[in-house]
């Protein structure tokens, strides 16, 4: 398969390639295989099995796998072109192919001094002139100096956006607690529904909130329409509209609707329509982290991604902690059967790293067509979705461990908690390491007969086993780490769309929905055309009812 300047179309499916045969032909060979006999054939299993980068150490020894597995594997991403398309990335070429864009968020990280050219213009002085904005504008916050319309220092910050200008960042403030300034509080709002808003600004005082209005566009509706709603708060306490350039700045790039919002253009921090939405925590979208912890400490998260960039670039593919990712990924998809796949962070800070890769991957590679436009003949993205451990375990492991639907799980646990609470770390870390081996090499009936289990007990005391699993190991959860762990997920999904064919850096699928919203909200508000299109029945009368209940009224 051949990649062109554009990195656009391919010249044939993978399906159709040798190496695809060869692996069905090989699945074929290891479909009785149990992770019982591979690791009782191979006694260094859980030590060959294993690849590490920078305090990042992935063991896949407990997944279906052969050696030989591995190598068609590698053998599959080279007959995809895999290396001349992570050199295309990262050169800037435009494989983003329905908008006709560069992916760039690696850019983002890139260290200060490097030169990287996009259509003729080094872009690199301008990351870091949006980055040194960001830094003096954050240490103003941080050290009281920026203050609101009345004089008093700001002591909550809070970030409005939707999808990956909200995800990313409040995943990231939440894992990254532990360095936080104390004296500031994060909030996020994301949901149109008022609820969100209203819980958010409870408690809050006017004339001490800073609010981030964080959209590429600002012409999101949802976030807009929170972001009105936050300047109707602080204007019906700050009757001087004036008081908006002191309680909001804006991540966007386009100037006019921020300067009609209120907010100065000096206090507008822009990126580039090379980043995407769901990648776009490195740039000024990380801003409320930035604020969060600190200049430096920021500066250690996007270290920590460049590591893992650097890696992903250069490691061979059997060595390669995002391509190993991917490939298991894609064998356990395509070759097992799975059509989910479980994150499992057994830390409490790290509880929405898993609905930050929903995002991630769902959005990017959940798509039936190829980058050419052809319908897809084998199954994309996973669907995605997770909780920290243990409570996890307590919840839906009964289904991962007895249940009819095979869910591949990545689980991620960190060696040096925070806290001091050494009991507490050894009882987590024991159900972990439990978790996995339970998984990989369940209970058999002869085992559950010697443990005394009676006769008529013995179905339901028995477990399967031969769940795959990959264990993620992480030092200690710094800005570094955790911007290695971004970074690892994001070029994992990238290999993945790139050998299933898939564009992995748009989301048409998102915007049908926001056009009929629109249409509806016509016919909600009565200002709908003579011309509108005309409703389903359904959905027709779904709105009658609703409109009925709105005149009715609350508590009517």
């Amino acid at each position: 398969m051949s990649i062109t300047t554009t990195a656009h179309i391919t010249t044939t499916t993978i399906s159709q390639t040798a190496q695809w045969r060869a692996l069905q032909e090989h699945h074929l060979a290891m479909e009785s295989a149990h992770l019982r006999d591979l690791f009782a054939a191979d006694a260094g299993r859980g030590a060959s099995f294993t690849a590490e980068h920078d305090g990042i150490y992935l063991d896949y020894s407990k997944q279906r796998i052969t050696a030989e597995t591995l190598d068609l594997l590698a053998e599959l991403a080279e007959a995809a072109g895999l290396g001349e398309a992570i050199e295309a990335m990262f050169a800037g070429a435009p494989i983003n192919s329905t908008e006709d864009r560069a992916v760039l968020h690696t850019a983002l990280r890139r260290p200060r001094g490097d030169v990287l050219s996009v259509a003729g213009q080094d872009v690199m002085p301008q990351i870091h002139g949006v980055l040194d904005r960001m830094a003096e504008f954050a240490e103003q916050v941080r050290g009281g100096h920026w203050l609101g319309f009345t004089g008093r220092r700001i002591r909550t910050v809070v970030n409005i956006g939707i999808g990956g200008s909200d995800l990313g960042p409040a995943m990231a403030c939440r894992a990254l607690v532990d360095f936080a300034d104390p004296d500031l509080e994060m909030r996020f709002v994301s949901n149109v529904d008022g609820g969100d808003i209203t819980e958010a600004l409870g408690g809050l005082d006017p004339h001490e909130t800073l609010f981030i209005v964080s959209s590429k566009t600002f012409g999101t509706i949802e976030t807009l329409t929170n972001a009105e709603t936050a300047r109707g708060w602080l204007l019906a306490a700050i009757a001087d509209p004036a008081a908006v350039r002191s309680h909001f700045v804006a991540v966007s790039t386009n100037t006019a609707a921020v300067a009609e919002f209120g907010i100065a253009e000096a206090n507008m921090f822009e990126f580039w329509d090379w980043v995407g939405g769901r990648y776009s925590l490195p740039s000024a979208i990380g801003l409320s982290l930035m604020i969060s912890i600190g200049p430096a400490q920021f500066q250690d998260f996007l270290a920590g991604a460049h590591s893992m960039d650097q890696h992903f670039r250069s490691a061979p593919l059997t060595q390669n902690l995002p391509v190993l990712l991917a490939l298991l990924g894609i064998w356990n998809r395509n070759f097992l059967g799975a059509q989910t796949h479980a994150v499992l962070p057994y830390d409490h800070r790290l509880a929405a790293f898993p609905g930050y890769l929903q995002q991630l991957d769902m959005e990017s590679n959940g798509k039936s067509v190829d980058r050419g436009g052809n319908p897809v003949d084998i199954d994309t993205a996973p669907i995605v979705w997770g909780a920290p451990g243990t409570n996890g375990q307590h919840a839906f492991f009964q289904l991962l461990h007895q249940g009819t639907t095979l869910t591949p799980c990545d689980f991620i646990g960190i060696l040096r908690p925070a806290h001091e609470l050494d009991n507490h770390h050894d009882l987590l870390m024991a159900n972990f390491f439990a978790q996995t081996q339970a998984l990989a090499f369940g209970k058999t009936a002869a085992q559950a007969l010697g443990d005394g289990v009676a006769p008529e007990q013995v179905p339901h005391r028995t477990f399967p086993g031969n769940q795959p699993t990959s264990t993620i190991l992480v030092d200690k959860l710094t800005p570094h780490a955790l911007g290695e762990l971004v970074a690892l997920y994001e070029h994992k999904v990238f290999t993945q769309g790139w050998i299933w064919g898939v564009g992995s850096f748009d989301q048409w699928g998102v915007e049908l929905g926001k056009t009929l919203a629109n249409q509806i909200l016509d016919q909600l508000q009565g200002t709908a055309a003579p011309d509108a299109p005309v409703l389903d029945s359904s959905t027709a009368a779904l709105v009658t009812r609703y409109t009925a209940a709105e005149r009715v009224g609350v508590g009517g």
